[in-house]
């Protein structure tokens, strides 16, 4: 019988015994009649919860999900109850270099555990939270990007990436961190400060990425080759282009600047001027039941003069008309044209450039005039 295990945090071997990184029966008994949460929800509780024992529950599963990097995998259900014998393969699991930051990974994991850590002052906490740090700062490029994998895998998995809000998620948790938001008062003085630098290499780089068309700046693209800094496709159905969905937070970033200098306001001036333009009105794009189809319905752009406005997800560049991929990887310039997998499986419009414009613009705006 396992009686203890080692796990290397911020570069210290800690001895820990499983009754601390694995709730011994008696513990997980009484937190089952606690309400038990999905992970996606576990950033949306109220400041008390993150005092309670299912908190701490969690944040003890994301130590064991926490790789030997300092980051995490993507795509797990993080907060679920777990067996001894998942804990132990988990263990085994560490050494595995599938750190990222894509969909939400590695920077979520560390805002859960700030807010924890904050709440009931367990080290072990503040540790896995120190060596995520660093792990972040570590992966980040000299010329301010992060890629979505680190330690890099091949392919497009080493590209600067905007693409699901990956870049944008960890440069919003190191300002929180630079700017001493209440849940990251633990963090050392020199980490704040190299926090502090990482975001500001990270607006350099995502100003001098805006992509420019004839000379005009637009917005940005979802990746860009990290050595070129030119756009970059992903996968078949992720062409180089302009990006409608990831612009939003780009700007939505440079907004939350404050004094922001020139080239932060053009910068800002410029995206909304694009964003102005390339709205479409009279298309609702719309999911029709369909019982005889994968998940029970088929996705579809209506015409209909009442709606909008919408936008495309990809903008060619250039032409700046709407694009859609499949994965045969010919763009099209109709979403009807794709195959069904894709047309139901990805989103090809998206709305949030409304709030953009109607909403946080005119606030910035008002920002500016003080």
């Amino acid at each position: 019988m396992i009686n203890r295990t080692t796990i290397s945090i911020a570069g210290v071997v800690l001895c820990l015994s499983l009754s601390v990184i694995i709730a011994p029966a008696q513990k997980a008994s009484n937190t089952a009649a606690a309400a038990m949460i999905a992970w996606k929800d576990g950033l949306k509780q109220k400041p008390e919860w993150y005092g309670g024992a299912e908190a701490a529950r969690i944040a003890d599963n994301l130590l064991l999900y926490q790789r030997d990097t300092g980051g995490w995998p993507k795509n797990i259900e993080m907060a679920a109850q777990l067996t001894e014998r998942e804990r132990a393969e988990l263990l085994k699991q560490k050494p595995e270099t599938d750190s990222t930051i894509d969909n939400g990974a590695t920077f979520t994991q560390l805002a859960y555990l700030a807010r924890v850590y904050t709440a009931q002052k367990l080290s072990r906490h503040k540790e896995a939270f120190l060596k995520g740090f660093d792990y972040l700062l570590k992966a980040q490029y000299a010329n301010g990007g992060w890629p979505q994998y680190y330690p890099p895998r091949r392919g497009y998995y080493t590209h600067i990436t905007f693409n699901d809000g990956a870049m944008i998620g960890v440069m919003k948790l190191l300002r929180d961190i630079a700017q001493q938001k209440a849940a990251y008062l633990f963090v050392d003085e020199t980490r704040r400060a190299l926090a502090a630098r990482a975001v500001q290499q990270g607006i350099e780089l995502i100003l001098k990425t805006q992509v420019a068309v004839e000379g005009k700046p637009t917005v940005w693209a979802a990746q860009y080759d990290e050595v070129t800094l030119a756009p970059a496709a992903a996968r078949k159905f992720e062409p180089i282009s302009l990006t409608g969905g990831e612009s939003v937070g780009i700007v939505q970033f440079l907004m939350s600047i404050k004094q922001p200098d020139r080239r932060v306001v053009e910068a800002i001036e410029a995206a909304i001027a694009w964003y102005k333009k390339s709205k479409i009105n009279g298309v609702r794009w719309t999911e029709k039941r369909d019982a005889s189809k994968p998940g029970g319905f088929e996705r579809v752009a209506i015409q209909d003069p009442g709606a909008g406005p919408i936008w495309a997800r990809f903008y060619e560049i250039g032409s700046n008309r709407p694009i859609f991929i499949g994965r045969d990887s010919r763009i099209k310039y109709s979403v009807a044209e794709i195959e069904e997998e894709r047309r139901n499986g990805y989103q090809w419009y998206v709305y949030t450039p409304a709030e953009l414009l109607d909403q946080d613009y005119p606030a910035w705006q008002k920002k500016q005039r003080r």
